[in-house]
């Protein structure tokens, strides 16, 4: 790990959990994590060899983003946020939460498994030219299908759209059209892809995702970015929506295997882990 990637190398996609007497979850949440400190993402930046990071609002918060705002504010330069935000939001009060270190605003379909491509082009429609003069982006967790449906929608906003977790990329003999769609998005400059979160992709082996991240550079490595899904956030099968879900076992050594795989050349590790995410997040 060299000097430079650990200084100014960063995880783009990381959630903190706070104490639930300090950061309320909303009652309507679908899972409940545990707590994931500043501190411990301290410690994970640390084994990742990694300065720099990305957090990102959980759905448990809904829009109340307090906690993004306090563990912003205690990492300071080294962090920028991604949140989740009520429609009523003025400019003004916009421009206080670019100042506070936000980048982007998050619109997460799939947590609540919401696959309405009317609704997710509405919202994009909606949120595009409110963030635009901010220099800000639109992260988008939701379907491949629904993403892919709405490709002529996020060719035309004013601002890039950032794809969580490999844009959920399906399985290599399915979605055919979908998958050229969403290719014609990197290779235009219109969206970013997060190579992420391995776990959340049931159709592609480790093989496979492998494969895909290679040819995803060859498309627009200037359009890619890192993220290790810290700390790991799941659902547990028969674990009720308000009692705690064990976070997802993922070796610190197992997220460095993946990366290097992933980014095979010291010219892919410096544009994805340093040179794509200081020019999107603004480092």
């Amino acid at each position: 790990m060299s000097n430079q990637t650990a200084l100014l190398g960063c995880d783009t996609h990381v959630h903190v959990i706070g104490a639930s007497s300090h950061f309320p979850m909303v009652p309507n949440r679908h899972y409940t994590p545990g707590s994931a400190s500043v501190v411990d993402l301290r410690q994970h930046l640390h084994r990742q060899g990694l300065g720099r990071v990305v957090i990102i609002q959980p759905s448990v918060y809904g829009n109340d983003n307090n906690c993004l705002f306090d563990a912003l504010a205690e990492l300071g330069s080294s962090a920028c946020g991604i949140a989740v935000l009520d429609r009523t939001i003025s400019l003004a009060e916009l421009q206080q939460l670019d100042a506070k270190g936000i980048r982007g605003i998050r619109l997460n379909f799939e947590s609540s498994a919401n696959h309405s491509i009317d609704q997710l082009q509405e919202a994009l429609g909606f949120w595009a030219p409110r963030v635009q003069a901010l220099g800000w982006h639109i992260q988008i967790y939701a379907p491949f299908t629904v993403t892919a449906a709405s490709s002529q929608c996020i060719a035309s906003l004013p601002v890039p759209v950032v794809l969580d977790h490999f844009a959920l990329w399906p399985a290599q003999a399915q979605e055919t059209e979908a998958k050229l769609q969403v290719l014609k998005l990197l290779e235009d400059g219109n969206i970013y892809i997060k190579l992420s979160a391995s776990y959340r992709q049931s159709e592609l082996n480790s093989n496979q995702l492998t494969q895909l991240a290679h040819h995803l550079l060859k498309v627009r490595p200037d359009r890619l970015l890192w993220a290790s899904d810290w700390p790991h956030t799941n659902r547990e099968l028969g674990v009720d929506a308000l009692s705690v879900s064990r976070y997802r076992e993922v070796e610190p050594g197992h997220l460095l295997i993946e990366r290097n795989e992933w980014l095979s050349t010291p010219e892919a590790k410096d544009l994805v882990l340093i040179n794509n995410p200081a020019r999107l997040y603004r480092f």
